[in-house]
């Protein structure tokens, strides 16, 4: 786990051992934002260390039973783990299993947020619905989404804002998908993107192992086929607000919650925004439960005030289990 500036709040410790009524192991303890990451944060190799705690194992069987195909296995395979296919059910898995982990140790988060597929990892945790119903919904998700070939992305480093929302504008069937000052995500027809690319100045140019152009019109076909299973899955009210990662404001009413998920395969992620956002709430830690600290660099350029928290596996839980005892020591010699 690793430590910036910033805090967070208990969940059930990997001993079970759960802190005294009223303990807080931070003194920002209600201020406290979990946030999940989408593909592209995934590393070959996550969640295998989980295999040794009996919660996990337990989702494991649970996840093969709906999958047909184990997420610890896979995980071990660069080839597939990189596929949109295998991608986002293995993510959701994983962080999912990490939260129940924290959350056994006591801890609970006051507000949540997820980057595109992350956002479902913070509907579960809300309570909007249970593991299952969220990974029957990211199974289907993850085969629409695999299967829509039209398009590619890229992310751009070193560039004009001016210039890059003007050939934006100019050009045809491509589109910005994110709300980053300092790296721009684009999204399109591969002969858009390679010709918005013709006409601009940029530093850096990274495409993205996707299979389409994620969030944006072209998903609308996929979009219009997973809105019908959305539809029929019963959704509850969110226990904590979740932040949408296209509409960044604190939600708990289901309808809405649903809405959000609907309009998100085709819309831009707005994690500025979110970023912004959870200052204005007030939030004093922000924790990133998940193998990457991408979304951590991205608040601290919006908001470097805050405390951060990172958890992508055992050791990271241990160690942050490690601190919660000796901060529990100390209420108790206080006491």
């Amino acid at each position: 786990m690793v430590e910036a500036t910033s805090s967070c709040r208990p969940v059930t410790s990997l001993h079970r051992q759960r802190p005294p009524l009223g303990f807080k192991a931070f003194p920002e303890e209600s201020n406290v934002a979990w946030i999940f990451p989408g593909q592209g944060s995934q590393k070959l190799g996550m969640g295998v260390d989980l295999l040794k705690l009996h919660l996990a194992r337990v989702r494991f069987e649970q996840a093969e039973q709906i999958l047909g195909w184990s997420v610890p296995e896979l995980c071990q395979n660069q080839d597939k783990l990189s596929r949109t296919l295998y991608t986002q059910p293995c993510l959701y898995v994983v962080l999912s299993i990490l939260s129940d982990l924290i959350r056994e140790s006591g801890y609970q988060p006051n507000l949540l947020a997820g980057y595109s597929l992350g956002e479902y990892i913070a509907l579960y945790v809300a309570g909007v619905f249970d593991f299952e119903t969220g990974l029957r919904l990211i199974k289907r998700r993850a085969e629409l989404m695999d299967c829509a070939t039209k398009g590619t992305m890229a992310t751009l480093i070193g560039f004009r804002h001016e210039q890059l929302e003007q050939q934006i504008q100019q050009t045809a069937n491509v589109w910005r998908v994110n709300d980053d000052l300092t790296c721009a995500t684009i999204a399109g027809t591969t002969e858009a993107v390679e010709s918005l690319l013709a006409q601009i100045k940029v530093k850096r140019v990274i495409p993205l192992n996707v299979s389409g152009a994620f969030h944006t019109p072209l998903m609308a076909e996929a979009a219009a086929e997973f809105q019908q299973l959305l539809e029929s899955t019963t959704f509850g009210s969110a226990q904590v607000p979740v932040l949408s990662s296209i509409e960044p404001v604190p939600t708990v009413e289901a309808a809405q919650l649903k809405k959000n998920l609907i309009w998100q395969m085709t819309q831009p992620v707005r994690w500025r925004a979110i970023s912004l956002r959870l200052a204005a709430e007030g939030m004093k830690r922000v924790m990133e439960i998940g193998p990457s600290q991408g979304l951590t660099r991205q608040i601290k350029r919006n908001c470097p005030g805050l405390i951060f928290t990172n958890v992508s596996s055992t050791s990271e839980l241990l160690t942050f289990e490690s601190r919660t005892k000796e901060n529990l020591e100390a209420f108790r010699i206080a006491a």
